[in-house]
């Protein structure tokens, strides 16, 4: 037997804003709200448990001192990683730099709350 991730979860200071831009740079739809204010986001047609692990957008009011230990690594499905790259800053991502990869080089950047993310550079053939 063996886990696989089913869902991250990301403490955020706006999880309505942080929703709606992972929701387009992932091609998700929100799947539910909690009490909370929490906002989970995933797949269209599968949601928790599907094959790709859903986001949690969850509400924090502690400020983060320091870069995520955690890094969301994304690639583009069916076109150029540099049409990727202008549509994710034309989403708000906001470039921090460029960095050489195994296979390629990935481009360093920051969601609207300054969470870092890569773009890597080598793409898929399509959505999983």
């Amino acid at each position: 037997m063996a886990c696989r991730i089913s869902e991250l979860v990301i403490e955020c200071a706006g999880p309505e804003r942080l929703a709606a831009f992972w929701s387009e740079v992932l091609g998700y739809v929100e799947l539910g709200r909690e009490d909370d204010g929490s906002i989970e986001i995933g797949p269209p047609g599968t949601g928790f448990g599907g094959p790709q692990p859903t986001l949690v957008l969850s509400p924090s009011n502690d400020p983060r001192r320091a870069q995520l230990r955690l890094r969301i690594d994304v690639s583009a499905t069916g076109h150029a990683p540099d049409a990727e790259l202008e549509r994710l800053l034309g989403l708000g991502a906001r470039p921090v730099g460029v960095g050489p990869t195994g296979a390629g080089r990935r481009h360093v950047l920051a969601d609207p709350e300054g969470n870092e993310f890569c773009l890597l550079e080598r793409g898929l053939r399509g959505p999983a």
